[in-house]
């Protein structure tokens, strides 16, 4: 296993940003009954752990989409590490809302950068990959040339590798489920028995009930 991804898993579950339950599963907002739960924001307040992941992403960058002059984060949740990113780099820097604002300017990138920026976007989370398009179309119907996309964590759901392909848009990740769930039984922090509940649920998220 690359040791990046271990070391990410590992940090991230020692502060419980990402937290495991196959036994007490979560509830997202979509509905969805999950065994995981991720917040990367968690990530912040730790800062070792935030230096870890801002350089992380930042060798993403340099290594798939060099040609970057600008940086967006995703709101909110990436604000924080696209801004991050964008000062290692020393990259002009925007982010973007879900949808634009229904007062003031009505913006919905908010910061400048310059006009036909190569523009590397910044997002904590992939899960179908809705939220994350949404800041590409966004980006590009501003006439920005979106390069990719670097993220810290992902499921790795069929529905967004699908998404992403249809949008015609590389993503690479820190890490992923499937090396979380690896990472967290080598270490104890679940069982064998749990494993094998966290595959099932990867296999049909939306249906899982955790029965």
């Amino acid at each position: 296993m690359d040791p990046i991804k271990k070391e990410f898993a590992e940090k991230l579950l020692g502060i419980k940003a990402i937290k495991l339950q196959p036994n007490d599963p979560f509830t997202w907002a979509s509905g969805w009954h999950s065994p995981i739960y991720t917040d990367n924001r968690k990530t912040l307040a730790y800062p070792e752990v935030r230096t870890f992941v801002k350089n992380a992403l930042v060798k993403l960058v340099k290594e798939n989409f060099g040609e970057a002059t600008a940086v967006a984060g995703v709101a909110t949740g990436a604000i924080a590490q696209g801004a991050l990113v964008a000062e290692e780099l020393q990259l002009p820097y925007c982010y973007v809302r879900p949808k634009p604002k229904d007062h003031g300017m009505g913006n919905q990138i908010e910061g400048t950068i310059p006009e036909g920026a190569k523009v590397v976007v910044v997002e904590d989370l992939i899960s179908t990959g809705g939220s994350s398009l949404k800041a590409v179309d966004a980006l590009r119907k501003a006439g920005y040339d979106v390069v990719g996309m670097v993220a810290s964590y992902t499921y790795g759901f069929p529905v967004a590798e699908e998404a992403f392909k249809e949008a015609d848009l590389k993503l690479v990740t820190i890490c992923n489920y499937d090396a979380t769930t690896e990472i967290a039984a080598e270490i104890g922090y679940i069982s064998k028995e749990d494993l094998e509940i966290l595959k099932e649920w990867r296999k049909d998220p939306s249906q899982w009930t955790g029965k």
